[in-house]
């Protein structure tokens, strides 16, 4: 668009340029884009079969089919990942980009309904790709953080009307207190424990109302032992810090209150350690929209969280890879 004088008025208004200028300068722009696309989905498709090379048959699916599917199952996983690494959380969205600008390089693209049901079906298949790569990742560490982090479902005036989620009254969302935040919310709370890089160990979703202080005993079932584990005084617990050590030799660290007996200063490296997984909440709920849900029930809020971590992981994979900055998730897909 441009400024022109109107010649009865003498006014300036703007006008809209001819469709020729659109046609020069847009065009290219769009091309830009498609091939960034189709060439991040060659990508996570190439890590997913890698992983998977033992598992999979020559068409790239875990099991046999009677009639053999136009998508296989890598890349309904890599088509997943893609859509979270690039900020696509809405698979409505992106099969409406899919069908009008993507046509050329997915030919073979399925409904989105059978897409959203088989995606849910791979479940395990995804929690797998994001282990085994972050068991790689993880393979000389020996400390670890927790912490938690408020995912709402609705605004906490819809509370008693919303029906997300509420299929069963065990895995219904409640309302919970956001410290952080310093306001109620109504949602879920997740759990999650990384290493003092970054990289995803293991995750639990619970009620918002349920305290932090017993997920403690899901971390001695998680794989965890002999290392030193960071938290904050959410988890602070003298039973539970002496029963992690006792049982796996977990070495808990959090600081004291100011009202403790005793009080011994909380050492200023695992301070600046703590400070990496507020980072990777601040990239989950910028980058990764956390917090914005298009979930109807538990399971598929619980897929999307783990597409989330599993895009994640492999960004930070392909970091490593390519000897960047680990954590440097926007740049890691700029090659």
């Amino acid at each position: 668009m441009r400024l022109k004088k109107d010649k009865k008025t003498g006014e300036k208004v703007v006008h809209y340029i001819e469709n020729q200028y659109i046609r020069e300068y847009l065009t290219p722009i769009k091309l830009f884009f498609m091939h960034n696309l189709s060439s991040n989905f060659c990508l996570f498709l190439d890590i997913t079969k890698s992983v998977f090379k033992s598992s999979i048959d020559s068409n790239g699916n875990f099991k046999f089919y009677p009639r053999l599917p136009k998508l296989s199952d890598c890349e309904i996983i890599a088509l997943c990942v893609t859509a979270e690494s690039i900020g696509i959380d809405s698979e409505n969205y992106l099969f409406g980009k899919l069908k009008n600008d993507y046509k050329a390089e997915f030919p073979n693209l399925i409904h989105r309904s059978n897409f959203n049901r088989r995606r849910k079906v791979l479940a395990p298949y995804v929690q797998s790709l994001n282990q085994i790569i972050a068991d790689e990742l993880n393979q000389s560490e020996n400390a670890f953080i927790v912490d938690s982090i408020p995912v709402p479902i609705c605004k906490i005036a819809r509370e008693k009307s919303s029906k997300v989620c509420r299929e069963n009254f065990e895995t219904a969302p409640d309302k919970g207190y956001s410290a952080v935040n310093k306001a109620y919310y109504f949602g879920y709370k997740l759990h999650l424990v990384t290493s003092v890089r970054g990289v995803f160990h293991s995750m639990d979703l619970s009620k918002a109302s349920v305290h932090d202080i017993h997920y403690l005993n899901d971390v001695k079932h998680s794989g965890l032992n002999n290392c030193t584990l960071i938290a904050d005084k959410g988890y602070l617990s003298q039973s539970h810090q002496t029963d992690l050590f006792n049982t796996v030799r977990i070495d808990l660290k959090t600081p004291m209150r100011n009202n403790q007996h005793h009080k011994e200063q909380f050492e200023p490296i695992f301070r600046r350690f703590r400070k990496r997984i507020e980072t990777l909440f601040a990239q989950l709920c910028d980058q990764f929209m956390l917090k914005r849900n298009y979930a109807k029930t538990i399971v598929g809020l619980s897929v999307r969280l783990l597409t989330k971590f599993t895009a994640i992981t492999c960004l930070q994979y392909i970091n490593s890879c390519n000897n960047k900055p680990l954590n440097h998730l926007k740049y890691a897909l700029a090659f």
